[in-house]
């Protein structure tokens, strides 16, 4: 059976909605950056969507190819995620959505090298005739967080922010938002095929000890 990443790491991709603070170890994703509206539907965030999911299926098929991964094992790929910013804003601000930096990522095995990425890469844009050259493999760090399971549309995620930062608090911590650590969300529903009253999308934000 093919090991699933939501399955075997549930304290990360399926936890309650009441807010929990977590450990997150270091992960290693496929990644594009970029900035702006995601909602736009020809913009730059339906592009690196795009990009993301060539890139991490032609690694998770690369059995069925010559190309030979050593310390190989089937998987599902895991769920979109995404790291948000707003530079020169406080916080996060939903309704400024123009003024989003993004940091778009599907998670990737540890035994993915630099030469077996960089090789999908160049495979997914021959064959997809798709220009991938925006996707970077990058390993992010983030520590001590305080995440909830937000359930209903993005705009309406505020209320669960605050609950999270209320509990933050209750524990003897602070949100440790900046340019380094950032706003994450985890997309468990295919907003394509789901009425947005029913999606469900972690929300994570780091934190620090007072």
């Amino acid at each position: 059976m093919a090991f699933d990443f939501k399955k075997e790491y549930k304290e990360f991709y399926m936890p309650k909605d009441r807010p929990a603070i977590v450990e997150v170890p270091p992960m290693q994703y496929v990644a594009v950056r970029g900035a702006g509206d995601p909602n736009l539907p020809e913009g730059d965030y339906q592009k690196a969507v795009e990009i993301l999911y060539a890139v991490a299926y032609t690694l998770k098929m690369s059995y069925k190819t010559d190309r030979r991964i050593e310390g190989f094992f089937e998987y599902v790929v895991p769920p979109l995620e995404g790291f948000w910013y707003q530079e020169g804003v406080a916080g996060f601000d939903y309704e400024k959505k123009d003024q989003f930096r993004w940091l778009s990522v599907i998670r990737l095995p540890d035994f993915i090298k630099k030469a077996d990425f960089d090789w999908a890469v160049e495979t997914a844009q021959r064959k997809k005739k798709l220009d991938c050259s925006k996707a970077e493999l990058v390993t992010v760090e983030e520590g001590l967080c305080v995440q909830i399971l937000h359930k209903g549309p993005f705009d309406d995620e505020p209320a669960s922010v605050a609950k999270m930062e209320q509990y933050a608090e209750a524990q003897g911590c602070c949100i440790d938002l900046n340019e380094r650590r950032l706003h994450h969300e985890i997309y468990l529903s295919d907003a394509r095929r789901v009425p947005p009253e029913n999606w469900k999308t972690v929300i994570r934000h780091p934190i620090r000890r007072r």
